[in-house]
């Protein structure tokens, strides 16, 4: 769990995915199309990946991946994600980490 809070808190927008996965593929895909470069952390690549998955579960997120954190807070899973982006509020929860206009 503290992994999950350090790399969620130090970096603005997180992506915790598996390198298989599409569904976080597309997730963070839609952040660069919204000019947000996102930090990636493959799961399935880390020695910790299991302990990272069970640290998810405790918060509450009911699905292994894509975990999309912004600001530090646990926004949720792809559904959440497209939920926010059609209801036009994606935009204003990523604006600080926007790098392209």
């Amino acid at each position: 769990m503290d992994k999950v809070q350090k790399l969620s808190s130090e970096n603005g927008v997180v992506i915790f995915s598996k390198s298989t996965c599409c569904l976080s593929y597309a997730v963070h895909m839609l952040f660069q199309e919204l000019g947000v470069m996102p930090f990636v952390h493959e799961i399935d690549r880390d020695p910790e990946g299991k302990e990272i998955e069970k640290a998810l579960l405790r918060m509450g997120f009911n699905s292994p991946v894509p975990a999309v954190f912004i600001s530090g807070e646990l926004v949720g899973s792809t559904n959440e994600v497209m939920s926010l982006h059609l209801s036009g509020s994606l935009v204003r929860l990523l604006q600080p980490y926007r790098t392209l206009n």
